[in-house]
Formats: C-alpha cells, sequence, structure tokens
C-alpha cells in the first residue's frame, strides 16, 4: 500500500502517514526500524505494509516508494 509521509519525529523514529483518501495512520519505531531509513520528510511518498483493520490498522514497515 502506498500513502505520504505526513509526521516525523527524529527523536522518537515515530510519526504519521497519510492514506490516499487522506486518513492518518501513526507509524511507531519499530515500523521505521523495519523499513531500515534513516529519516522521512512530510511530503514523501512511502510503502507501507500493515495489519489490521479500522481503528486497529497498524503500520509494521515502512520504506520509501521507489519507481
Amino acid at each position: 500500500m502506498q500513502a505520504t509521509a505526513y509526521t516525523y519525529d527524529s527523536d522518537s523514529r515515530s510519526g504519521s502517514v497519510l492514506l490516499d483518501d487522506g486518513t492518518p495512520v501513526p507509524f511507531d519505531a519499530a515500523a521505521f526500524d523495519a523499513g531500515g531509513l534513516r529519516l522521512l520528510r512530510p511530503g514523501q511518498r512511502v510503502r507501507i505494509e500493515t495489519t489490521g483493520e479500522g481503528d486497529a490498522l497498524r503500520i509494521t514497515l515502512l520504506t520509501l516508494q521507489t519507481l
């Protein structure tokens, strides 16, 4: 699934993304670290893997979207 980086805190390595429908979904340091990223800027396109649905939706992996 693709999304757009919305917020990112480099101290906690957590933040949120916006799904293409505008829904914000938070991610934690574990999801950020799993993708091997070192930095994330708001507005960057990302690829995410998730578990759960609705209010239980959780991001498990966050990587940069490449062509």
